[in-house]
């Protein structure tokens, strides 16, 4: 689906912060955008700052609520989505529950899939791109608590059926692997770790927006299908320091 100046469509979630919202701002200049979150206040807000954007209010582990958000789109077409709504955190073992397991795998897992599914048929007629949001943690787990690292390499795993999948019908789908990127997730991360916060040790949420617009734009000849991010070499000598 282009406009009058041929600018292809994009859906974000979690588009008002964070990742989401540095993909957002990459896309703007020659992309419509359709900016998804839970807050409407917030999405709103991030709509009015571009050119051509459009709302996606929707609370993305409701499933009857997703569906009808979608349908109320009226989408024949999309060139591309970025599924970058997820939830951090997680618990030691000991203190784990199914509740927690099904909260994160719901986010970052379930309605990755769902939304897909629901978009599959705009994506298809624009043979357009997925792309997942996913962490250095879907490539090597690590750190306390398995909830987190387990959702991401499902996420890897989705990710690379869906790819599989969707070849045929010209859809790419790309994964996303960033190291800790300065939002506030990664804030609270720290925080819970009793240490000073930072940004400079981390990688910028511009830098990610830069390989997912990479992705997204690439001539009909290339998929990008993994891209791995870390923070460079003064991010990475800073933090020993």
């Amino acid at each position: 689906m282009t406009d009058s100046s041929g600018r292809p469509l994009v859906l974000v979630t979690g588009g008002t912060r964070g990742i989401g919202k540095a993909v957002c701002d990459a896309l703007a200049p020659d992309h419509m955008l359709i900016v998804g979150g839970r807050d409407r206040a917030a999405v709103e807000k991030a709509c009015a700052a571009y050119d051509s954007a459009r709302p996606f209010v929707v609370d993305l582990a409701d499933e009857d609520s997703t569906t009808d958000a979608v349908a109320a789109l009226g989408l024949d077409r999309l060139d591309g989505v970025v599924h970058s709504a997820g939830l951090g955190g997680g618990a030691r073992t000991e203190e784990s529950s199914r509740a927690l397991w099904r909260e994160i795998l719901e986010v970052n897992v379930i309605a990755v899939s769902d939304l897909t599914r629901l978009l599959l048929p705009a994506l298809v007629a624009a043979q357009g791109t997925v792309v997942t949001i996913n962490s250095g943690s879907g490539l090597r787990a690590s750190g306390a608590g398995g909830h987190y690292p387990a959702s991401k390499f499902a996420l890897t795993a989705l990710s690379d059926v869906l790819r599989e999948e969707l070849r045929p019908d010209g859809v790419r789908v790309c994964s996303v692997h960033p190291g800790r990127v300065d939002t506030d997730m990664q804030r609270e991360l720290v925080a819970s770790e009793g240490r000073p916060y930072d940004p400079k040790e981390f990688l910028r949420p511009e830098s990610v927006a830069t390989a997912v617009r990479t992705a997204l734009t690439a001539g009909p000849d290339a998929t990008y299908e993994t891209i791995s991010i870390r923070p460079g070499p003064a991010a990475t000598h800073r933090r020993r320091d």
